[in-house]
Parts: C-alpha cells; sequence; structure tokens
C-alpha cells in the first residue's frame, strides 16, 4: 500500500529499519539492509574503478590528443560533480532501487521514466562487457600465458580482440555467480577490492611521479592526433568520460544500505570526488613517467608498458595483478547495479518477465534472474570482439553515450521541476539533519550539468570515421553507437506499444509518483 505522507518527511521509527521509508513509495522492504557507508562508497568506487577504466582507456586518449589530452580530466571531472550533485539531492529524497528510472519517472512522468531507465538499464549491460574487455589490457603483460588466442596481445589485433572476449567470459561467470550467491559476500568482495585498488591506485601515484622523467609542462603539448588542438581534446576527453561514470550506483544500492538518505548522497559526491583526483594523478604520472611519448608505444599499450619498463617488471607486475583484482570487482560493482534496475522496473512490472525478475531471494536477499540475465546479455555483446578488433572501442564508446543519455533524461526534468517552483527543497534525514540541498545555487548547477551532458554525449556519439573506422570497411562501426542507441529506443517503443494493446501491464504506482512530485 502506499502513504499520503510527503515523500521527503523522517522515516518512522518502528518496524525493520527503512521500511516505513519504502512503503512510502509503494514498496515492500525485500532486499536486504546491509550496507554502511563505506560499502556504499564502495558501490560507486568500484562501478567508477579508476584503475580499469584509466589502465582501458589511457593508450586511446594519448594516441589521439597527445600529452595534451590530460587537460580533459578536470574539464569531465567538474562537469561530472555538477550531475553528482543534482543526484546527491535526489538520492535523499528517493531512496529506492533503480534510481536514474526513478528518479526520472517521479520528475517527469511514467513513460519519459520508463525509457530512462530502458536506456540506463541497456548501457548498463554494455558497461558490464566493456569493464571485462579491460582484462586484455593487463593480464597479458602480466603473464604471457594469458594470451590464450593467437600471439598478438593488443586489444586492436585481431588475435588480442578474441583473447579479451574469452576473458571476459570467464569474468562474467564468476561475477554472476557472486551476484546470485549472497548481499554480504557481494559486498565484503566489492569493500576488499575496493581497498586493494584505492592502494594500489595511491602507490601508482606516487611511483609514477618519483619516476618522472620530464615536467609537467609537457602537458602542453599536443601529439600527432587528428583535427588540431580542439579536435585532440575533444577525442582525448573520451577517457575521461568513460572513467567518471556509474557514482549513482551509492543510489542505486539505497534500499540494501543504512541510513541511505544521509549516507548515499555523500558516498555519491566521495566516490566520484576520490575517482577524478586519483584518475588525474595516475594519467599525469603516466604521461611523465613514460620511457618515450613519441616511439608508439605509450598510444597502444598504454599503461601497462609505462609500469612495466619504468618501475621494474616485478614492482610493475604487482601493480597490475592489483589491476586486475580492480578489473573484477568493477564488473562486479556494474552488474550489480544494472541487476537493481532491472529489479526495480520489473517490480513495477514494466520488462517482460517482469514477475520472475523482480523475485528476491528471502535467504540471501539477491534478486537472481537480473543477475543471470545481465551476465548472459554482456557475454553475448563480447561476441562482437570476434568479428573486429574495432567492437573493443565501439563498445566502450556505447555505454558512455548510453549512460551520458540516462543522466540528462534525470538532469533535464529535474530543472524543469526547478524552474516551476515544484522540487521539495525540505526534510530531514534519519538523523533529523537537513536533506543535502543545493539550496540557491540548484537552478546554475543544474542547468550547467545538463548542458555539459548534451554536448558530452554529441561529442562522443559523432561518427567520426578516424576514430570508429580507421582501417576502414566497417561503416557499422562508425554507426554503431547511433544504431545501437536507435535500436534500444526502438525495441523499448515496439515493447510498450505491444504491452499496451495486450493490457498486460501492471501499472507504475502512479500513487507514489504523485505524492513524490505533489
Amino acid at each position: 500500500m502506499t502513504s499520503t505522507a510527503p515523500a521527503d518527511v523522517r522515516p518512522d521509527p518502528p518496524g525493520p529499519e527503512g521500511a516505513a521509508d519504502l512503503a512510502r513509495f509503494g514498496y515492500r522492504q525485500e532486499l536486504h539492509r546491509s550496507l554502511g557507508r563505506y560499502a556504499s562508497f564502495a558501490a560507486g568506487f568500484s562501478f567508477i574503478s579508476v584503475l580499469t577504466t584509466v589502465f582501458q582507456f589511457f593508450a586511446f586518449g594519448y594516441a589521439f590528443g597527445g600529452p595534451v589530452f590530460f587537460w580533459t580530466w578536470p574539464v569531465v571531472m567538474a562537469g561530472q560533480v555538477l550531475v553528482a550533485a543534482c543526484f546527491a539531492e535526489l538520492a535523499a529524497r528517493y531512496p529506492i532501487s533503480g534510481a536514474i528510472y526513478q528518479w526520472s519517472s517521479r520528475l517527469s512522468n511514467a513513460t519519459f521514466g520508463w525509457f530512462a531507465g530502458w536506456i540506463m538499464v541497456i548501457g548498463q549491460v554494455v558497461v558490464v562487457a566493456a569493464a571485462a574487455l579491460a582484462l586484455q589490457m593487463v593480464m597479458p603483460p602480466l603473464w604471457s600465458g594469458f594470451q590464450l588466442v593467437g600471439g598478438d596481445p593488443s586489444p586492436t589485433s585481431p588475435t588480442g580482440a578474441a583473447n579479451a572476449a574469452v576473458l571476459g567470459v570467464v569474468l562474467l561467470a564468476l561475477t554472476t555467480l557472486v551476484n546470485v550467491v549472497d548481499n554480504r559476500v557481494m559486498s565484503a568482495v566489492n569493500r576488499i577490492g575496493v581497498t586493494a585498488e584505492i592502494i594500489g591506485a595511491c602507490l601508482i601515484v606516487v611511483l609514477l611521479l618519483t619516476h618522472s622523467r620530464r615536467s609537467p609542462g609537457i602537458t602542453f603539448h599536443t601529439g600527432s592526433g587528428t583535427g588540431g588542438l580542439l579536435g585532440a581534446l575533444l577525442v582525448g576527453s573520451f577517457t575521461a568520460a568513460y572513467v567518471m561514470i556509474g557514482f549513482d550506483s551509492a543510489g542505486e544500492m539505497s534500499e540494501e544500505t543504512h541510513n541511505p538518505r544521509r549516507t548515499a548522497p555523500r558516498t555519491i559526491l566521495t566516490a566520484l570526488g576520490a575517482a577524478g583526483l586519483l584518475g588525474g594523478l595516475i594519467v599525469l604520472g603516466g604521461i611523465l613517467a613514460a620511457p618515450s611519448l613519441t616511439d608508439g608505444r605509450l598510444g597502444t599499450d598504454g599503461l601497462s608498458y609505462v609500469l612495466t619498463s619504468s618501475l621494474g617488471d616485478g614492482v610493475g607486475r604487482v601493480l597490475l595483478a592489483d589491476v586486475v583484482v580492480a578489473i573484477a570487482v568493477a564488473t562486479l560493482a556494474i552488474q550489480t547495479a544494472a541487476c537493481r534496475m532491472l529489479f526495480s522496473m520489473a517490480r513495477d512490472g514494466r520488462l517482460p518477465f517482469a514477475r520472475r525478475l523482480a523475485r528476491v531471494n528471502p535467504r540471501t536477499g539477491m534478486p537472481s534472474a537480473p543477475a543471470l540475465v545481465v551476465g548472459v546479455l554482456a557475454a553475448a555483446l563480447l561476441l562482437l570482439n570476434f568479428a573486429s578488433p574495432d567492437a573493443f572501442l565501439a563498445i566502450g564508446t556505447t555505454c558512455i553515450v548510453m549512460l551520458y543519455l540516462a543522466y540528462a533524461m534525470v538532469t533535464g526534468p529535474l530543472l524543469l521541476r526547478r524552474l516551476r517552483g515544484g522540487f521539495p527543497a525540505g526534510g530531514t534525514d534519519e538523523e533529523g539533519a537537513p536533506l543535502f540541498s543545493l539550496g540557491r545555487w540548484g537552478i546554475p548547477v543544474n542547468a550547467l550539468a545538463l548542458l555539459y551532458g548534451l554536448l558530452m554525449t554529441v561529442n562522443l556519439a559523432w561518427p567520426r570515421a578516424a576514430v570508429y573506422d580507421p582501417a576502414g570497411g566497417h561503416w557499422y562501426f562508425r554507426w554503431f553507437t547511433l544504431l545501437f542507441l536507435a535500436a534500444t529506443v526502438a525495441a523499448g517503443a515496439a515493447y510498450r506499444a505491444y504491452r499496451r494493446r495486450t493490457h498486460a501491464s501492471a501499472p507504475v504506482p502512479e500513487a507514489a509518483v504523485q505524492e513524490a512530485t505533489a
């Protein structure tokens, strides 16, 4: 049943923790509420996974931008901090699983919110596949025996791309198992992995900066990329854009978090801040410590080459092993976030096989079916790597565009609500403290967040032949992102039309939507 009390008041103390608060939105407490502040932080940080993403896309950013691509990092981070600030407000007021879907639905309407959730969950599946592919950047350099297919480990070679798919499928099998086993097991793996990643990232920063071969002034130099300085920066920004996504995962896990109205906003901002700072320093350290900026290896082998050649084979391999851990935990965290989105939409009867997808194992507190669906779909995407090495970049860029667009489908309606004076600004958290709020800065921050998100979406999706089809002959990779997005929207529209005709769709809890948007 759904209460008519305001959605942003302090939860009632009786009953299981969070149950009364969740009931106001029309839901029962089914997921196990076992995550503390650090576990919530770990959910966001491990999705971002600075070691996974920086190691995966550093070579690409450097190849197109040269040393100057470093300056795209603070620009992208500033833009994403604006988005994260808006999300922190929403996490405090709507602490529900399926954050993007739930927030967009309550800020706009059920149809628009459904498409935001649909695009987001498909994007998350693609991110899972892209994260799993990152193993190819570190495992063969760690030990040549991990190159199971062919002899060339470069992810841009046919054998490297095929091997990346094989390693990725193995990893997905493991993360799917963990996502089925138990909420506490998943949380423990996340916490341990994030701790190891933070320690490893700090060590990498210190070692790279203490082994610098040149001054930071080199970051004002362009490389041999195409399109001049502006083109170098626009394409070089892909690296930072790919790294700094997923901070909303702390909101995704709200129904499993203690005191989510207080915890989630803080961990959304701290996860992005910590990852952004560490990632920027790693990029800078890699440029300064690289043996050569002109031999071409930095644009093909990336940071793995810098670690093993500048820090020594032994130390470099130890750090690469830590990166492997980070990649595994990142894949797990991203898959978990996608599972919660599927669960949230299915719980409202908004997906095929909704009843099965919304079922929570009462013993483990985990929705098992979404984990299997995400794992299988992500593994199927990895098969594209067997078709062409260019799939590596196409998959990576597509997932960023999908998430950026879904984010804009939240910040856009939020801005309209602010301009109309309808965004709830009051309320207290579980401890009686005022909810996180941007106050009078809400409209300018929100407007800049939306503008940044839309501009970056266009930049990422632009079908540059030099980027997506450098060898020629694969026009579908050049247009892959736009085609995939169009197919996603078309499939969603077709499904909704089918459900309307059959009258089988269960309604979104409109009372909760109206209550939250009143």
